[in-house]
């Protein structure tokens, strides 16, 4: 797959009191986009509970690059920027585009698959394999 992206509507509950957008509705933004393409590639919530395993995070990381107002259009990507080579952890990337032209941030999230029966990280089954095989690289892609 060489793109995905979402399009973001900012809501006026996004907003802070200095009217741009609260800076932990990054994070959900991210978060969304994240699920939209686990759905959308098979990993379902369904899946999950059936293989007792989901997403969770070590790190997450958003560097503000532009503020985002009501009614400015977002773009949200992303991007797989490293794995491990049996895919138990991994880094994704997400840009935040305002109106089409302007980097508004960059969020980074090192995460990992859970077993969430025996509360420990483990290798995903190969339908979770696949889906992360599909996802867009970073021009700095690495399996490690």
């Amino acid at each position: 797959m060489q793109n995905y992206s979402k399009k973001i509507e900012i809501r006026w509950a996004d907003l802070d009191p200095n009217f741009h957008v609260l800076h932990s509705k990054y994070y959900d933004f991210g978060a969304y986009c994240r699920m939209s393409f686990f759905t959308e590639n098979g990993i379902t919530v369904p899946m999950m509970q059936e293989y007792h395993i989901g997403p969770i995070i070590f790190r997450e990381e958003c560097l503000f690059k532009s503020e985002i107002k009501f009614g400015d259009e977002i773009t949200i990507n992303l991007l797989l920027e490293k794995t491990s080579a049996d895919y138990r952890k991994w880094t994704l990337q997400h840009e935040l585009w305002k109106n089409n032209d302007s980097l508004a941030a960059l969020i980074t999230v090192d995460g990992s698959w859970m077993d969430t029966t025996l509360r420990k990280v483990t290798a995903p089954p190969e339908q979770f394999v696949q889906c992360f095989e599909s996802i867009p690289k970073a021009a700095s892609f690495l399996k490690v």
